[in-house]
């Protein structure tokens, strides 16, 4: 038999049940994981790992709540006795600037896309052996302003730099952390901007690779990171956008200098 990357490999997926999270959990089972798929949405959850097979589990939570987070932890441990893979991939966005932002808004983006990292890794680090790896998913608002984006960019710049203190704090353990920023992916939760007249066309026109990612584009980079083969990394911070934080932003002169546009 071909050997896997994640052979025997036990590995958690918050937000699991669509977009990235569920990418991640159908490549991972596919190369030999047992894989426990957490997401607030159970039916969806269950229905993803019914598919997946008995290797597959699924639990109901809300990674907001430090109880919830605690018992999935738990339950993928009792079941499989430790946690090799952890993905802390779930988190919500809102569209608001400081002003505009009700403070449970605020309160509530920090929960799921912040809190819920801390919850996780709080409770399944000592369940991890060495050679075990985290891969926390930031994001490039992580990396610079949005507008109207104050708590998701906030929430994502901590998830970065958290992720280098527990890569500092648990690499003498043998646990690698890194973070995933992906730009622009096609997921539910971005597809109601394609409804917006213009905005699809906007935002790819300042992708540079004309496009927003698939979610298996990014389960790719997720599972890189989880694998042997990023054996070396621990602190890193990935960037998957398309060549979107490489540009500068400055208008493309051609365009007015009646050249051909790049």
């Amino acid at each position: 038999m071909t050997h896997k990357r994640f052979d025997n490999k036990v590995a958690i997926i918050t937000g699991a049940a669509s977009g990235i999270g569920a990418a991640t959990a159908r490549l991972m089972a596919s190369e030999g994981a047992k894989v426990v798929l957490a997401d607030i949405s159970g039916d969806a959850a269950n229905a993803l790992a019914a598919a997946l097979g008995p290797d597959a589990m699924a639990v109901t939570c809300d990674v907001s709540k430090e109880a919830e987070v605690g018992a999935l932890i738990k339950a993928a441990a009792d079941t499989h006795g430790r946690i090799d893979i952890l993905f802390n991939n779930a988190g919500i966005g809102s569209f608001a600037n400081t002003v505009e932002l009700p403070p449970d808004q605020w309160e509530q983006v920090i929960a799921v896309d912040l809190h819920s990292v801390y919850y996780a890794c709080h409770h399944a680090i000592p369940h991890m052996p060495r050679g075990s790896a985290i891969v926390n998913t930031a994001s490039i608002s992580g990396l610079g302003g949005d507008y109207r984006f104050a708590a998701y960019n906030a929430a994502k710049g901590a998830v970065i730099n958290y992720t280098k203190a527990l890569a500092v704090d648990h690499a003498r353990d043998g646990i690698r952390v890194n973070a995933l920023c992906p730009g622009l992916v096609e997921t539910p939760i971005t597809a109601g901007l394609n409804q917006m007249p213009g905005l699809p066309e906007e935002w790819h026109k300042r992708i540079p690779l004309g496009r927003g990612a698939q979610p298996e584009e990014m389960a790719n980079v997720v599972a890189f990171l989880a694998s042997d083969a990023a054996s070396y990394m621990t602190g890193s911070i990935i960037v998957a956008d398309g060549g979107t934080t490489a540009h500068t932003g400055q208008p493309e002169v051609a365009q007015f200098a009646g050249m051909p546009e790049a």
